[in-house]
This record gives C-alpha cells, sequence and structure tokens, in this order.
C-alpha cells in the first residue's frame, strides 16, 4: 500500500514511524513532514491546509490511504473532498471535525446528550463576557471557541486575570476569527487523564490511557501549552473508572453525533478531568493527541495501519472480532524539548546536537516535532522541537530511560520539565 500522512509534528513523526512498521506499507510519503519523518518517509513540500494539491498528489501517486494528523485540515473538510473522489482517508470529516473546530458546538452537544462536562455559559459580546465574570468571580476557564493551536484555553485564577483573557481573546483578536465567541466555565479540579478511541460511528476500539503535561514549567506552573510531554498508561484511569467514561462520555458522545446525522469515522480524543464527582469532560479533539501520540503508539503490538484502513472503511468490527489491540506492557514516557520562550515568541535555525546518540540508545526514540534539514545538519524549526520517549518496565526506570536520551541532546536555548511522569510513581 501507498500511504500519505498529513502533518509535519511530533505527533506525524510518530504515525510515521508506525505506518512505516507494517507489513501493508510499500510506501509512505509526508507532506510536509520535518527533519526527523524525513529519515523514515518521503516528504513532500505541500502545506496542510493546500487541500487541491494534496487531492492531486494522491491522485497522481495512487495513494492507497492517506492518514490525516493536524486539525486544521479536518476542520476544512479534506475528508469531505478526498470521499468526493473516490479516496480512502482516515479521519472525521467536516461536521463531526466540529467537535473540535467550534467548543460551542462541543458543549452543547454534551449538554443535550448528557455527556458529563463543566458548567458554562457562551458570550459573543466582549462587555458582557466582563461584566459576567464581575459578577461570578473568579477562579474560571476561558475558550476560544474555534481552533487556536492548543493555545485558546486560558485558566484565571483571579477576576483580573479573566477579564485580561477575554480582553485577549475578543478584543485584541490574538486567535483571529476563532475568538468570535468564548466560553466561560467553571474550574474543576482533579487529575487529567487523555482517552483516545478509534471508531467508524458503529464499533468502538480504545487506545491505551496516557497522561499529557500541559503546563510550560515544572509542578504544572506557568502558561498553558499543546503539551509538554506524557506517559503510557496513566495508573489513576483503573479499570472501572475507564469503564465510567467509555460509558458516559465517550459512546455518549458518538451516539449523540449519530443521531444528529453526524457519522464519525477516525479517532476522537476526550481530555478528561477525574474530579470528585467523577470524570468530566474538559475537551475533544478530532485527531490524535500530541504528544500522547508518541507515548501511546510505541506500546502498541498490532498492525497500526491495518487498524486504520479498517476504520476509514468502516470494517472496525473484524479488528474487534480478532480480539482487538495488542498492546507492550511496559511503560512509556515521552518529555517534549522546547525553543527558549516556548509557548511564546520563540527562535528557530538552532542547530540540534547529539540526535544519534539518543537514537542509538536502548530503548529510546526520538521524534520530532519542529525540526528541519539543512545542509545535512538538524535545525529547530518550532516551538515543541523532539519529542524524546523512553520504554521501560515501571514508571520509575522509563522516566530515568527518558531523561538519560535527553542529557544526549543540546541547541541553543533548549528547555524542558524535569517532572514528566513522577504523578505516577504515587500511585
Amino acid at each position: 500500500m501507498r500511504i500519505l500522512v498529513v502533518g509535519s509534528g511530533g505527533r506525524e513523526h510518530a504515525l510515521v514511524w508506525k505506518i512505516a512498521q507494517s507489513k501493508l506499507a510499500d510506501k509512505v510519503f509526508c507532506a510536509p513532514g520535518n527533519g526527523g519523518i524525513a529519515q523514515a518517509a518521503e516528504c513532500v513540500d505541500i502545506k496542510t491546509g493546500n487541500i487541491p494539491e494534496l487531492l492531486d498528489f494522491a491522485k497522481k501517486e495512487k495513494i492507497d490511504l492517506t492518514v490525516v494528523g493536524p486539525e486544521a485540515p479536518l476542520a476544512l473538510g479534506i475528508v469531505d473532498e478526498f470521499k468526493n473522489h473516490k479516496l480512502s482517508i482516515f479521519g472525521p470529516n467536516k461536521s463531526a471535525s466540529r467537535l473540535e473546530s467550534s467548543k460551542v458546538f462541543a458543549k452543547e452537544l454534551m449538554v443535550k446528550y448528557k455527556v458529563p462536562t463543566a458548567g458554562f455559559d457562551i458570550f459573543e459580546n466582549a462587555a458582557e463576557a466582563r461584566k459576567y465574570i464581575e459578577e461570578k468571580g473568579a477562579p474560571c476557564v476561558i475558550k476560544a471557541d474555534g481552533l487556536a493551536q492548543g493555545k485558546g484555553v486560558i485558566v484565571a485564577k483571579t477576576k483580573e486575570e479573566a477579564i485580561d483573557a477575554v480582553n485577549l481573546i475578543m478584543e485584541k483578536r490574538v486567535f483571529s476569527e476563532a475568538g468570535n465567541r468564548v466560553i466561560i466555565e467553571e474550574c474543576l479540579e482533579g487529575e487529567e487523564a487523555s482517552i483516545l478511541v478509534l471508531t467508524d460511528s458503529k464499533e468502538v476500539i480504545a487506545l491505551a490511557s496516557s497522561q499529557d503535561h500541559k503546563r510550560v514549567f515544572d509542578n504544572d506552573q506557568g502558561a498553558n501549552t499543546g503539551g509538554m510531554g506524557a506517559y503510557s498508561p496513566a495508573p489513576i484511569v483503573t479499570r472501572e473508572l475507564f469503564k465510567d467514561i467509555m460509558e458516559r462520555i465517550i459512546y455518549r458522545t458518538i451516539d449523540g453525533l449519530s443521531r444528529e446525522g453526524v457519522d464519525y469515522q477516525g479517532v476522537l480524543y476526550a481530555g478528561i478531568m477525574l474530579t470528585k464527582q467523577g470524570p468530566k469532560t474538559l475537551e475533544f479533539n478530532v485527531r490524535f493527541g500530541d504528544p500522547e501520540t508518541e507515548a501511546i503508539l510505541p506500546r502498541l503490538k498490532s498492525d497500526f495501519l491495518e487498524v486504520m484502513l479498517a476504520t476509514a472503511e468502516g470494517k472496525l468490527n473484524k479488528i474487534s472480532k480478532l480480539g482487538g489491540l495488542a498492546w507492550d506492557n511496559r511503560v512509556c514516557v515521552c518529555v517534549v524539548c522546547a525553543s527558549k520562550g516556548y509557548p511564546g515568541e520563540y527562535e528557530k535555525g538552532k542547530e540540534i546536537f547529539g540526535l544519534d546518540e539518543a537514537a542509538g540508545m536502548k530503548d529510546i526514540v526520538v521524534f520530532h516535532a519542529g525540526t528541519k534539514r539543512e545542509n545535512n545538519k538538524i535545525l529547530t524549526n518550532g516551538g515543541r522541537v523532539l519529542g524524546v520517549t523512553g520504554m521501560g518496565k515501571s514508571i520509575k526506570e522509563t522516566i530515568d530511560q527518558a531523561y538519560k536520551g535527553v542529557e544526549k541532546i543540546h541547541f541553543d536555548g533548549m528547555h524542558y520539565r524535569r517532572d514528566i511522569g513522577q504523578k505516577a510513581i504515587a500511585l
């Protein structure tokens, strides 16, 4: 089979890496790819949002399956366009992608179908939002309605922070049209977990649990990021809790979409807060999480390409009949190495040293996120640069292994959290 992966981050590197291991994969392309992906796939210089060019390429190269990594092309309708041309593609259509592209849509769906989530109100006017904050107080969470590259959620501890967040999103328009509406919701307390499932709208198969680290600094301090590291499995998600999440959140959401006339095919990501009142939904993503994917896929023993193909073709039941997915019992930990200044402004073009030494270590995989290859050198080309991923028998052993890999690597301004996975040790 000839495969095209759309995207250029650490998630896409993990997808390419796993797909290339499949007995079904003859040739893997990635558009546009990055410096690390180029070692496992042929990179094609087409931007993720250029759907006409991606479509032309898929036709010309006789691509058997296209796998979409990031959310933006899904929201633009890449799946609808490919299916209109009878091309097989993994991911939800434009209508289903509203679960991520519109937080308002997701919240209203959750209320209608009794999916547990935080209490909220919706605002289209900044003055009304500020008045609401003055009356209700803080802490609260301010969310831009549309896509904001994982940065449109601001947790405000004080009224002043909440009002600043509203002004930033609705007045200064830092997220452009994504900030036309905001959601102000209650601030939930508890541990977070990430639950990802594959579904063809009829069958649902869960991936291994994981936990992400959103804040930029140790001990969950600083600004929200796209994710500074992850580990799998998440021991806080017990078997009983997992069953509860599947029944009250995952199944209700997929069934609710179906009742609204929307068939969901692809991967569904649920960000869950484990509160004293039970699990509640923080957000839905319509694609693989990043960096959760880098912590989950190394543990997957099944042929992932075969599973994604079955999902795209509406034949996921054949995977279920074979016993579902097979997993490595070991633990996986991914530590993100970021550019100086991330998640704010950062510099690019810094040479990265020590990649071969890290990649040559036992049970270490280095996934590239924001990198590019230039004159036989690997340079930084994004905020999150690398995901250094280790495997081991215990969480403590695996954390140590991952950080030994990180220590081999350096570039000017590199920073990373030093506490990835520590929450799991106490459990």
